[in-house]
């Protein structure tokens, strides 16, 4: 079974989403590969590579309706077990504006980072909102030289760390 689809499910945050949809994907035989599940805001977001026969759409799709989920099935290529793992970690506190995420980022990648996970949260009040952005990723660079890519950044606090991994 190497015929993997990404199923992406979005709408209201409510309690057992993720195990309503899971159920009924493992009822009908349906595997899970890797998954990004979150709340963003007053919603909930599923990405799941998942891989099985029949038609996943139609699977899930009495699920989602009860839940006012709204459904997304794309073929992708499974690529599991090939990632790299992330060797920097940068958080990311500012006042929030536009550019931001823009400007953190293209950073980053002119710095040859790659990311590898972005997760960025509102807190503060609509008054004095606080931007705060954690992101993962991996570079050849030295540490030095990933944090001089953001150091130009002026406004925004940004900070970057190693990320030690014990692997065996």
């Amino acid at each position: 079974m190497n015929d993997w689809k990404m199923l992406t499910l979005v709408g209201g945050d409510q309690q057992g989403i993720v195990a309503k949809v899971t159920m009924v994907l493992y009822r009908n035989g349906w595997n899970l590969g890797e998954a990004s599940m979150i709340r963003l805001g007053g919603n909930f977001s599923i990405m799941m590579m998942v891989t099985g026969e029949g038609d996943v759409e139609q699977i899930v799709a009495p699920v989602a309706s009860e839940l006012g989920l709204h459904i997304h099935v794309d073929d992708i290529s499974g690529g599991l077990h090939q990632h790299l793992i992330p060797n920097f970690q940068v958080r990311v506190l500012g006042a929030d504006r536009a550019g931001i995420v823009a400007q953190v980022t293209q950073a980053l990648v002119d710095a040859g980072f790659n990311i590898l996970e972005l997760e960025s949260d509102v807190a503060g009040s609509p008054d004095s909102p606080v931007y705060i952005m954690n992101i993962q990723g991996f570079a050849q660079a030295t540490l030095e030289q990933v944090e001089n890519a953001v150091a130009i950044l002026g406004d925004i606090d940004v900070s970057v760390s190693s990320v030690e991994t014990l692997i065996g």
